[in-house]
């Protein structure tokens, strides 16, 4: 496993992390606990050191799974969460309401108590809408937060420039998470060369795109009631992202899968510090941390993605 430094920070992160959404089990279809823990504990057996989930994961059941995998290498671990999309306070709508920094600070202390820990290393805003006034809240929340050394780095989730913007009018924030793969290349025209430029750590999640860059997807492919992607084989867009996986076949080899050639490909891009793909088992876990031992894509290769 290569390691990164994560922007301004300064914390030393695996280049390959865990993203934990899809074992919370609330949208990806089936999933095991038991495996979901072993694949977790695979990771780190592979050298992965960054762990990222969230509150809404499974409504903290992905939290819950983290603070068990993860049970005596606590210190060893870049622990990471976000806040935002559940709360304690909610409008008549039933959106979650983040006017004040207490409603945020009793939210992420939830979060605290399921991962069993007495800090967390990342912190992110996971409300992706424009509210001055919940930005502001958010960032008050931040500062207490550090002061108090309950987070080591704070940031946003998002893939809206603007949004970043509105968080680092004063360069308040170290970090921010963030699409980017493949069949989504628009962050290289905006946010990333941004986030080079003020020092931000990025944190890559989508990277293989819901698995659409493992190639294990075809117009056939049926997905289980409540899976997110289950209407998937019915939009164009699906049709055209596996037409361009098809493409990306040539560059796969016996040394190197299609998801791993993705996760290179993103690991290219300079302002890139770690890449969070989920993985539900051991096997898919470990050939993840695995492409961090894979030779770094040639400008041959960089050139033919582009070009597709």
């Amino acid at each position: 496993m290569h390691y990164r430094t994560l922007g301004k920070t300064g914390i030393t992160v695996s280049e390959i992390g865990f993203g934990a959404w899809a074992i919370g089990g609330d949208e990806w279809g089936p999933v095991n606990d038991k495996q979901s823990i072993t694949a977790i504990k695979k990771a780190i057996e592979c050298g992965v050191n960054f762990i990222d989930t969230a509150d809404v994961y499974g409504l903290g059941h992905s939290e819950k799974l983290v603070a068990t995998a993860i049970k005596g290498h606590r210190n060893d671990i870049i622990l990471s969460t976000k806040g935002g999309l559940i709360g304690h306070h909610y409008d008549p709508n039933g959106v979650p309401v983040y006017d004040t920094p207490e409603k945020i600070i009793a939210v992420f202390e939830t979060s605290l108590q399921r991962l069993q820990t007495d800090y967390i290393d990342l912190y992110f805003c996971h409300i992706w809408w424009h509210n001055r006034r919940e930005t502001e809240a958010f960032l008050r929340a931040f500062d207490i937060l550090k002061r108090d050394g309950k987070v080591r780095a704070v940031g946003v989730s998002t893939h809206d420039l603007q949004y970043i913007h509105h968080f680092n009018n004063n360069n308040e924030i170290d970090i921010v998470q963030l699409d980017y793969n493949i069949l989504n290349r628009k962050p290289e025209k905006d946010i990333l060369p941004f986030l080079q430029e003020k020092n931000l750590g990025a944190i890559i999640r989508g990277p293989l795109k819901m698995g659409i860059l493992t190639g294990k997807f075809t117009n056939k492919t049926i997905f289980p009631d409540g899976d997110l992607r289950k209407e998937w084989p019915n939009e164009t867009w699906f049709q055209e992202d596996l037409q361009t996986v098809e493409k990306l076949r040539l560059l796969s080899n016996k040394n190197q899968t299609l998801g791993q050639l993705a996760l290179r490909y993103v690991l290219s891009h300079p302002a890139v510090s770690v890449v969070i793909p989920g993985a539900k088992t051991g096997m898919q876990a470990q050939e993840n941390a695995n492409a961090s031992v894979r030779p770094i894509l040639s400008d041959e290769e960089l050139n033919y993605i582009h070009s597709i």
